[in-house]
């Protein structure tokens, strides 16, 4: 008689674009030993109705009170309230799920925490590609590792290094440069942008030595992210065009990374490292 795992309870911390899809595909079409188990929201009139429109009864909580509802967080909330979602949890050695991943770079204490008490940090693959292959050449020496962005210009509107800056991206009929640096720099200028820059820098050579440039591209209809790396073990060189999803700033395939990890973690077979 095979033995089973417990039931994985999961909170959404944030009804947005992404936590609403997650909710419905949880709630709809539910994982093998997963289970939608809380939900918190900035409205939480609002997120009653959505939870309402698919027939879902989980109940909608202030962000404080999640943790006694589930066993892992997935945080789909604005970054800086990463700290208020995330610490709970870690206290308890359970699991957060973290989707803003560029407010950990200015965070690192919620490292520290997760490492006393034995909860754990995780990072999907989310909008990106590859970084299972970044993670194994990391092993041994990474020499270089950059990244070019391509985003329609709505996709970038309102980021604190073009207003910092008095960058405009309206109106453009051909492509614009609007930033070149680190992936640290980029987390703090584009913090709803460039969650897969911090993402890739964590898996490979750090936030200082992964470089990247950021195009406002009006001839593009997708968030478009093209990585180089050169490493001991291989050089390679991989391209993700992702569908926008109803917030221009985050691709479609984000909601589906996550149900893909969630997926991995109750899996008998788990395939990528």
């Amino acid at each position: 008689m095979s033995a089973k795992l417990p039931q994985l309870r999961i909170a959404l911390a944030g009804l947005g674009a992404i936590g609403q899809a997650l909710a419905r595909s949880l709630w709809q079409d539910p994982l093998p030993g997963v289970v939608l188990s809380a939900v918190s929201a900035r409205d939480a009139d609002k997120a009653r109705r959505f939870l309402d429109s698919i027939n879902c009864p989980v109940p909608v909580c202030e962000i404080d009170a999640l943790e006694p509802h589930a066993d892992l967080v997935v945080e789909c909330a604005p970054a800086a309230l990463l700290p208020r979602i995330a610490t709970p949890f870690l206290k308890q050695g359970k699991s957060v799920m973290v989707l803003s991943v560029s407010a950990l770079l200015f965070n690192e204490e919620l490292i520290e925490l997760a490492r006393e008490s034995a909860g754990r940090l995780l990072v999907p693959t989310g909008a990106l590609i590859g970084l299972d292959a970044v993670a194994a050449a990391a092993e041994g020496q990474i020499h270089s590792v950059r990244m070019v962005t391509r985003k329609p210009p709505k996709g970038l509107a309102g980021a604190p290094h073009l207003i910092e800056h008095n960058i405009s991206v309206e109106g453009l009929t051909s492509a614009k440069k609007v930033f070149e640096g680190n992936a640290r720099a980029a987390a703090k200028g584009f913090p709803a942008n460039l969650n897969v820059v911090v993402a890739l820098s964590l898996a490979g050579i750090g936030p200082e030595k992964t470089t990247l440039e950021i195009w406002a591209d009006p001839g593009v209809t997708r968030n478009t992210h093209t990585i180089e790396v050169d490493s001991d073990s291989a050089r390679f060189t991989m391209t993700i065009e992702n569908i926008p999803s109803e917030n221009p700033k985050t691709g479609r395939i984000v909601a589906q990374s996550v149900r893909a990890l969630l997926r991995k973690m109750r899996a008998p077979l788990a395939v990528g490292t």
